[in-house]
């Protein structure tokens, strides 16, 4: 089960630097959302994938009787969760923002800060 989750990571991995590669903003939105979901996968399966039952001590007793599950990387999902929806947040309004300004989503369209009359850059090698 672990290798599957192994190998949708990848795949997630892979989409999501393929869509920040694009020149098109809306799609370099969408691949820092897949990266953050491929980043929360990671975590979750490198925390063991088990039906335990949860890391509660009974009263009285000193330790966990038997294996539980591991609380660690739970929080650290929870917590990746809130920053990459509220950085995700930023970034849709700085779009937003950039959009309504120049009309396009299209990076290489968005030259204010370099002079019309100069030939564009190389777009290629």
């Amino acid at each position: 089960m672990e290798a599957w989750f192994a190998l949708l990571v990848g795949i997630f991995f892979t989409v999501a630097v393929y869509l920040m590669l694009s020149k098109f903003i809306i799609r370099v939105l969408l691949g820092v959302a897949v990266l953050g979901n491929a980043v929360n996968l990671l975590i979750f399966t490198g925390g063991r994938l088990t039906r335990d039952v949860p890391p509660v001590i009974a009263g009285g007793a000193g330790a966990l009787d038997g294996p539980a599950a591991n609380a660690l990387p739970q929080a650290l999902i929870l917590t990746a969760i809130v920053i990459s929806f509220s950085f995700f947040a930023f970034l849709l309004v700085l779009a937003w923002r950039a959009y309504a300004d120049l009309s396009t989503d299209n990076t290489d369209e968005m030259r204010v800060a370099e002079p019309v009359k100069e030939p564009m850059p190389p777009l290629g090698y």
